[in-house]
C-alpha cells in the first residue's frame, strides 16, 4: 500500500491528551479526567426533544438556528450577561467546538497570531493551527488565570485574536470585572478581537461571571448548553457578535454544518426558557465536591490553588506525565498538565464532575500511590 501525503496542518496536530488518558484507562477506572457533568439532562428538556420527534421536527432549520431559540438567547444575554445582541447576531452551532472553529476561521489567515492561555483548553491551540495561525502562549499569573498585562506585552502587529476563558479550563480560575474591562480596552486599542469562551459561566463559587461584551463590540461570545444543562452529547452551542462578525462566521457554518441538529435545538430552547433549579443544584454539588477534593489534596501535601469556578482543579506535581501514568495504572484517570500547553508541565488536571463516592475512592488510592 502506497504511503499517503496528508495535509501538514493536520499532521502537526496530535490527538487530544484528554482523549489519550481516557482511552488508556480500564473500564472500571475512576475517571477524574473527563469534563462532563455526571447528571442526567433534566426531564423537561428530554421531553422537548421527544415532542420534537413526535411532531416531525426532523428537517433542516434556518442556518443560524430556529428563531425562537435565538430570541430566547438574545433575552438571556441581556438578562444574565449585561449586553444586547439581536437574534440576527446569534448563530446556533454544533456545540461550542464548532462555534470556536467558525470564529477562528472567520478571523485567522495563515501567519496571523492568536493569543491563548498556556496552559489553556486543548482546542484553542489545535483549531488555530488548522487555520494556519500561530499560537502565542501566555503564561498564567499566580491565581492561574491569564493576566491582561502579560497579554499586552506580547501583542504584535500580527495579533488577530485573543481567546479569554472564564471560568477557566483547566485551572478553574475566574477573571475579575477589572480583568475583563482590561481585555476590552486591549481589543479596542489594538484593533484585535476577543473570543470569549463562557461555557462554565454558571459554575462559579467565588467571584462573578463577567462577559467582555459588556465593554466592547470587538468580541465574539461563545457559549453552549452542554455544561450548564448537562447536555454534552446534544451538541448545541452558540455565538453572539455584531453583524460584521456574524456574516462571516455564517459563511463557514453553512458549509461545514448547514444547521445544528433540529431536535437538539428544541431541547436547548426548553433548557434556556424552562426551570433553572437544576443548574444551581449542580453548582452547589460541584462546590461540595471541590471542597472535599481540596481538603484531601491538602492532606496529601499537594499544593493547589482553590478553583473559583468550573469543575477542574490544577494541583502541582513533580512530573506531570509520571504522576498521571502512575495514577492511571492504579485505576484513577487524571490528565497531565502538558496536554494543555508547555507551561502545564508540573501540574495535573483533576475533574470533580464525578460522584462524591468516586472522589473519596480516588483520594484513598492517591494516598497509597503518591
Amino acid at each position: 500500500m502506497s504511503s499517503k501525503e496528508f495535509a501538514q496542518r493536520v499532521l502537526n496536530v496530535d490527538i487530544s491528551g484528554i482523549r489519550k488518558m481516557f482511552e488508556a484507562a480500564g473500564s472500571d477506572a475512576i475517571n477524574l479526567g473527563l469534563g462532563q457533568p455526571d447528571f442526567d439532562t433534566p426531564a423537561h428538556i428530554r421531553q422537548a426533544a421527544i415532542d420534537a420527534i413526535n411532531e416531525g421536527f426532523t428537517g433542516y432549520t434556518y442556518g443560524s438556528g430556529i428563531v425562537e431559540l435565538r430570541e430566547a438567547l438574545s433575552r438571556k444575554f441581556e438578562r444574565d450577561n449585561g449586553f444586547e445582541v439581536s437574534p440576527d447576531g446569534i448563530i446556533v452551532t454544533s456545540g461550542a467546538s464548532e462555534a470556536l472553529e467558525i470564529a477562528l476561521a472567520a478571523l485567522v489567515d495563515p501567519g496571523d497570531e492568536v493569543m491563548i492561555a498556556d496552559p489553556g483548553f486543548v482546542s484553542y491551540n489545535a483549531l488555530t493551527g488548522f487555520m494556519g495561525g500561530k499560537v502565542v502562549g501566555v503564561p498564567l499569573g499566580e491565581d492561574l488565570t491569564m493576566r491582561p498585562e502579560n497579554v499586552l506585552e506580547r501583542i504584535t502587529p500580527k495579533t488577530k485574536a485573543i481567546i479569554v476563558n472564564s471560568p477557566c479550563n483547566p485551572t478553574g480560575g475566574v477573571l475579575s470585572k477589572a480583568d475583563m474591562k482590561a481585555y476590552a480596552d486591549i481589543a479596542d486599542d489594538h484593533n484585535v478581537t476577543l473570543i470569549s469562551d463562557e461555557v462554565y459561566e454558571y459554575f462559579i463559587y467565588e467571584g462573578e461571571h463577567v462577559s467582555p461584551a459588556q465593554f466592547t463590540d470587538n468580541v465574539i461570545t461563545i457559549n453552549a448548553v452542554s455544561k450548564t444543562y448537562s447536555m454534552t452529547g446534544w451538541r448545541v452551542g452558540y455565538t453572539a457578535a455584531n453583524q460584521e462578525y456574524t456574516e462571516q462566521m455564517l459563511k463557514v457554518h453553512q458549509y461545514v454544518q448547514a444547521c445544528a441538529n433540529s431536535i437538539a435545538q428544541k431541547a436547548a430552547l426548553a433548557a434556556i426558557t424552562g426551570p433553572q433549579e437544576s443548574v444551581f443544584e449542580m453548582r452547589d454539588e460541584f462546590k461540595r465536591r471541590r471542597d472535599v477534593l481540596v481538603k484531601g489534596l491538602n492532606e496529601l501535601g499537594m499544593e493547589c490553588e482553590t478553583p473559583k469556578g468550573a469543575f477542574y482543579m490544577f494541583p502541582k506535581v513533580d512530573d506531570s506525565a509520571e504522576v498521571a501514568t502512575k495514577l492511571i495504572s492504579n485505576g484513577v484517570v487524571v490528565v497531565p498538565g502538558t496536554a494543555f500547553g508547555q507551561n502545564g508541565d508540573g501540574y495535573i488536571r483533576i475533574s470533580y464532575a464525578t460522584s462524591m463516592e468516586d472522589i473519596n475512592r480516588a483520594l484513598e488510592i492517591m494516598k497509597k500511590v503518591l
